[in-house]
């Protein structure tokens, strides 16, 4: 018997009686693509992410890219960001024709670096796009201070963030817009693609659902050139269910991050940051590991599942190669890409599932990590 790297079917198994009700709601409704089941779960989502509005689209990668176009970034205008993270960040600002320029992270939080931020504004700079990285906020106090004294937006890449908090703002909440996904894996996920942009500003919201609609305000009337962009009424569904049990599942990841923590401190394995009175949600629990191929063995010798988040850094991907300065130029985030190694979080771990992993991990990697 192994131990699977995540476990979506059971954590569905568990609820899955709430799930088929929801579900047959939106098939009885004839509702099926927003509706009320998707503004119910709008309105519970900005509820628990302490801001006014969410508007839900049909993908975090859609949210970033809306929330970006409200904030009327655009051709000509810079964004930075890290590329230590998911492709879609980048890719975001790509879409709406502006540059990004990429930062190193912090090295003990693994999230962006404020002190390099300041060497990387221009007279084109418009917005910052800090990642909440494997579920651990940005230092936004930090971040925007400076985007207040230099006029900047931030915008806050929450996809791996829900429920996360820092210095006492939950994520969503701690810049001027948010994107959140809901792609099936995170800690907040669908049964298929979906996304949100969160924001405490009334305009910027009705900028959004007017941009993820075909540019309308109202049927067949578009006043700017809009998306298809809309997430169906099953997910919104879906989605609603899935946010009553959300700080529950929470918990239970932390608890599991709690055992990983008490048991490999002592090994001197790098495990992720919890900055005090901060609360990381652990989308991801990823260690460094120096000889990265040893440690994959090993796990896969004693059936543990595993991943890498993200073996290569955004900017030294082909797609991206015009944005970036090459090899070297971001050490940290390119260090990271060599040695993270993400073990098995899911909260239904059980103590059988944790104590594998804390056994493995310690005995078999501990010599070969930093």
């Amino acid at each position: 018997m192994g131990v699977p790297f995540l476990d979506l079917r059971g954590q569905h198994q568990e609820i899955r009686e709430e799930l088929d009700a929801a579900i047959a709601g939106v098939l009885d409704s004839g509702q099926y693509v927003l509706g009320p089941a998707v503004a119910d779960f709008e309105a519970a989502f900005a509820s628990y992410c302490d801001a006014g509005h969410a508007v839900a689209v049909n993908s975090g990668t859609s949210a970033l890219h809306l929330a970006l176009l409200a904030a009327d970034v655009g051709p000509g205008d810079e964004v930075i960001t890290v590329s230590m993270t998911f492709v879609a960040t980048v890719a975001a600002i790509v879409y709406t024709g502006a540059t990004p320029v990429m930062v190193d992270v912090d090295p003990d939080t693994w999230t962006m670096d404020p002190a390099q931020i300041e060497a990387a504004i221009t007279p084109r700079t418009k917005a910052i796009m800090p990642v909440h990285l494997h579920g651990l906020m940005a230092d936004m106090s930090a971040i925007n201070e400076i985007a207040s004294a230099r006029g900047l937006t931030v915008i806050e890449d929450a996809a791996q963030a829900h429920g996360a908090e820092r210095d006492g703002n939950r994520a969503g909440s701690a810049g001027a817009l948010a994107g959140f996904s809901f792609y099936p894996g995170k800690n907040l996920g669908a049964l298929g693609e979906g996304g949100a942009v969160v924001t405490n500003d009334g305009d910027l919201a009705d900028r959004v659902r007017i941009l993820r609609d075909w540019g309308a305000s109202r049927k067949y009337h578009h006043d700017v050139l809009g998306f298809n962009y809309r997430m169906d009424g099953i997910q919104g569904a879906v989605l609603g269910v899935k946010l009553r049990h959300l700080e529950r599942w929470t918990e239970g990841r932390r608890a599991v991050a709690a055992v990983y923590e008490a048991a490999l401190a002592p090994t001197g394995i790098v495990r992720p940051a919890e900055p005090d009175g901060d609360r990381h949600v652990y989308h991801v629990y990823a260690i460094r590991s120096d000889d990265r191929e040893a440690s994959q063995a090993a796990l896969d010798a004693a059936g543990i599942g595993h991943g890498i988040h993200y073996p290569v850094p955004v900017h030294l991907q082909p797609a991206f190669k015009t944005h970036g300065r090459g090899s070297g130029s971001l050490p940290v985030s390119e260090a990271l890409a060599d040695e993270f190694v993400s073990l098995p979080m899911f909260p239904a771990m059980d103590s059988w599932m944790v104590d594998s992993v804390v056994r493995t991990t310690s005995n078999s990697l501990a010599a070969d990590t930093k």
